[in-house]
């Protein structure tokens, strides 16, 4: 998330407010799978259908377990922060997983522009008269010689004329095959003691010259990458394969516009140059792993209409990378998650409309699949419906808009900005473009209540807000994913996963609408967990709603439905819409059979 993309505010509520809030609806005894945040999980039994087959459970030197889970719960894909710890891995992976998660986004580590100093070390990032060499960079010499400047010797060598125009760095906790070198006389890997360096002379244009002839006279790009003791993506792919979860790595993300939060394209080239590296490596090493589920593109942008796309840096760079992409790794999917803000008081913010422009814009750069941050965790957005709009702000709301109403606070509600990037995926699939919508959830608050770990810039969330979260992202996404797992989902009392797996099965509906059924009329709702749920529905002039068990008067769908997320299924109850007054807005909430009720109803505007 903006602002978060290496410390992420990480805070705990108090453990008795979030108990009584995760139970607030719950009269009867829910169905409930245990999940720890550290050591094994164990599930308890459930009334639900046994996932599909999984590998033999088994209890690891770490602990970590990965025995079936029975929760089914619609968010199902988090992001990871990197860890040196193979423990702490496995752990998120196993709590990924106890909570029905079957997929892994994880952040990677920027592409950064350097100077040298007189010795040819590499300094540390800032302003090149007061920065100091590079400590994780300061080790890699060659013959007694900085590396930097050992590279370009070898250059020189092979041409007098021959120079480094520019210097870059990129650190990770990878550790690259050979194909990472694309001219071996000039390339190579470097080990001193436990550290280990990969040189890497590109063209500065980002142009992949196959014949590595150095002969001519010219200036190159260096860019030297300090790889990790072992390869973290091979152990994480392999987490991947045990506990059935799709891994999204991070592509090396661009250095940003010193004046602007824009990539800068200048660097383009050797970035676009390191990304078919990278890429060409995992196409050789990672070939027929089906736990590769594709590449994220981690550089963040915010989702709007430009007048000038083309100008756009950040634009410039994703279309780069991801043509890099298609000719490496063809079939594998790229994701990018952009960011909204519709707050009125901000310079600009764009209308639901504009958003959809954007995302159409984005996709044709080469994306296939774009999940928006809903935006509420920053308050950038806001979980409302169209008839709340004279309504007080959330609390938490107001140090970002401040002590107001939601339609002086905001252009429009979260839910409308999803409906309407819907429509522009369709359109995007008549003109043969192909692109995913999922939602990213954001699971914090704005501001903090105590700490959570050693993160305080961000609140943690119970789980009747993550409901509602998904109730307002509606019927438009086919996959939620949430940040993120560290920290947020694993801690407070009870952690929000525990929260999850105490409560996964209560009902969440996502739209209601009108429908009729020969030869009675009738209402559908949408959503997940309505098997035994029951349905109210109400408006203003109604003195008591109306409750109707599908079961006994109405039907039940649990067939899947296309476009939308595993799980989501359908139930219908009678209405006469006759008795439903015009212009109204109809309540429809839903409880289950042992009374627990939705955290959030949805709404459907019974217009002329």
């Amino acid at each position: 998330m903006r602002g978060l993309s290496v410390i992420v505010g990480l805070v705990v509520l108090l453990g008795v407010a979030v108990a009584v809030t995760v139970f607030r609806h719950d009269p009867g005894e829910s169905r409930a799978a245990e999940v720890r945040t550290t050591g094994p999980a164990v599930a308890r039994a459930t009334k639900s259908p046994s996932p599909s087959p999984s590998p033999t459970p088994s209890v690891d030197a770490c602990g970590t377990s990965n025995a079936p889970s029975p929760v089914k719960y619609p968010v199902t894909g988090f992001w990871v922060m990197p860890n040196k710890d193979s423990c702490t891995w496995q752990r998120q992976f196993e709590g990924v997983h106890q909570v029905g998660g079957d997929t892994v986004i994880r952040f990677g580590f920027r592409l950064s522009s350097r100077e040298l100093d007189a010795h040819g070390r590499i300094l540390a990032e800032g302003s090149p008269k007061k920065a100091k060499p590079d400590a994780r960079y300061a080790k890699c010499e060659e013959n007694g010689v900085a590396c930097a400047r050992a590279a370009e010797k070898a250059l020189k060598a092979l041409n007098p004329a021959n120079r480094i125009a520019r210097t870059y760095v990129y650190d990770t906790d990878e550790r690259f095959g050979p194909s990472i070198f694309r001219c071996p006389s000039v390339e190579h890997k470097i080990t001193v003691g436990a550290s280990v360096f990969y040189r890497l002379i590109v063209s500065p244009d980002g142009s992949d010259d196959a014949s590595c002839d150095f002969s001519k006279g010219s200036g190159y790009d260096l860019i030297l990458v300090s790889g990790g003791k072992t390869d973290s993506l091979s152990e994480l792919l392999d987490l991947g394969d045990r506990f059935g979860i799709k891994v999204f790595p991070s592509l090396p993300p661009s250095p940003r516009d010193p004046g602007d939060v824009q990539a800068d394209a200048e660097h383009v080239g050797p970035l676009a140059e390191l990304t078919r590296r990278v890429m060409r490596d995992y196409a050789e090493r990672f070939k027929g792993r089906t736990s590769l589920g594709g590449v994220y593109q981690a550089f963040e942008l915010a989702l709007r209409d430009w007048p000038k796309p083309d100008d756009v840096g950040t634009l410039k760079v994703y279309a780069a990378q991801n043509r890099v992409v298609r000719e490496e790794l063809p079939g594998v999917p790229i994701l990018v998650s952009p960011y909204m803000d519709a707050r009125k008081k901000v310079s600009y913010s764009p209308t639901p409309a504009q958003v959809a422009d954007g995302f159409k814009v984005l996709a044709k750069t080469g994306m296939d699949i774009i999940a928006p941050q809903d935006g509420r965790g920053t308050g950038k957005l806001g979980l409302f419906w169209p008839n709340w709009t004279d309504r007080p702000v959330d609390p938490r709301l107001k140090p970002v808009v401040g002590d107001t109403t939601y339609d002086e606070a905001y252009i429009a509600a979260t839910r409308g900005y999803f409906a309407a990037m819907s429509v522009a995926r369709d359109e995007l699939g008549k003109e043969g473009v192909k692109v995913q919508l999922w939602a990213n959830l954001e699971a914090f608050q704005p501001t903090p209540v105590g700490r959570c770990g050693d993160q305080d810039a961000r609140g943690n969330i119970d789980k009747p807000r993550l409901d509602t979260q998904i109730t307002l992202a509606g019927p438009y996404v086919s996959k939620i994913i949430s940040w993120m797992w560290t920290g947020f989902y694993t801690c407070g009392s009870p952690p929000l996963s525990r929260q999850i797996a105490q409560d996964w099965d209560r009902p969440i509906p996502i739209a209601a609408n009108r429908q009729s059924r020969q030869p009675r009329e009738g209402l559908q709702v949408t959503g997940y967990h309505l098997g035994e749920a029951v349905v109210s529905v109400s408006w203003a002039a109604l003195k008591e709603p109306r409750r109707m068990d599908p079961t006994e008067v109405g039907s039940y769908d649990a067939t899947p439905i296309a476009g939308l997320p595993q799980g989501a299924e359908r139930v219908w109850v009678p209405l006469d819409w006759a008795t439903v007054p015009k212009n109204a807005w109809v309540k429809v909430e839903v409880t289950s059979a042992d009374g627990r009720k939705a955290a959030e109803p949805v709404y459907y505007y019974n217009g002329v």
